[in-house]
């Protein structure tokens, strides 16, 4: 998935070789221009290319860990990404899978779905075409609101009002928490988490950081999904604390983003 400032901001790229992990955080340093390209990716395992605090490859990194696949990470520096990186890849976004036949897939949403096919184990998404359809829809939904979290926070920081923008995003919220009441489910899926939790959850991990977090207010089941959300062994693994995302995102706006931060 993009958003509309990744591709030049270098928001959401860094890269280097982790020891292979199913349940770990992503804790090496980014690679940058001028790196050696990484080897075969082996027989064993798949390699995400990915960055520490990419909302998008965190998707990616949410379903890798929930279905227990082996996997190396490769931190990108997305404001000097190597070249061959951008071979793999030329629109230099992360995240990216690479599979051990050098078969390439790109976008997280497109990413999670590969994984949730490809590993068929613990399946995200639900089994009958209208359900899939039912998800895709829902990140279809979703996907207009991410903007809204980004224009807050460059409107606080700039001092201007936000109150309208907050209004918008209240609105939507007390959407998404209508639709928990009315098929009175804990998740957006059903019951348990499935595929579309992971793809909104790591908006939600950053609600502090954008300034947006008093537009929970009022939505109790949406905010007591966070609070389920944050007891899920995924999301565990691969969250950040709120001091650390606010120190990124403040690097990222004044323009030299940290993507090694509290390493």
């Amino acid at each position: 998935m993009r958003a509309g400032s990744r591709r030049s901001s270098g928001f959401c790229s860094s890269a280097t070789i982790l020891t292979s992990h199913t349940a770990t955080m992503s804790a090496e340093k980014s690679l940058a221009e001028g790196s050696p390209a990484p080897g075969p990716v082996p027989q064993d395992r798949l390699r995400l290319y990915s960055m520490r605090f990419c909302p998008f490859a965190q998707r990616t990194r949410l379903v890798l860990h929930a279905k227990g696949i082996k996997f190396d990470t490769i931190n990108i520096h997305l404001k000097q990404k190597p070249g061959w990186f951008l071979e793999k890849n030329p629109d230099g976004l992360v995240p990216v899978i690479e599979t051990p036949a050098g078969e390439v897939v790109c976008e997280s949403h497109i990413t999670s779905e590969y994984l949730d096919e490809a590993y068929p184990e613990k399946k995200l998404l639900p089994a009958s075409p209208f359900g899939k359809a039912e998800q895709k829809m829902m990140l279809e939904h979703f996907s207009k609101i991410i903007p809204h979290f980004f224009k807050i926070s460059s409107a606080k920081r700039k001092g201007d009002d936000a109150s309208g923008l907050e209004a918008e995003l209240k609105e939507k919220f007390t959407n998404l928490n209508e639709h928990l009441v009315k098929r009175k489910r804990s998740f957006f899926g059903g019951d348990t988490i499935t595929l579309i939790d992971y793809m909104m959850w790591p908006f939600f991990e950053r609600l502090e950081v954008f300034g947006a977090q008093r537009c929970l207010d009022h939505t109790p089941e949406l905010k007591k999904w966070t609070e389920l959300m944050l007891e899920d062994p995924a999301v565990k693994a691969t969250i950040h604390s709120t001091d650390h995302h606010k120190a990124f995102f403040k690097s990222y706006q004044d323009g030299e983003p940290d993507y090694d931060y509290g390493l």
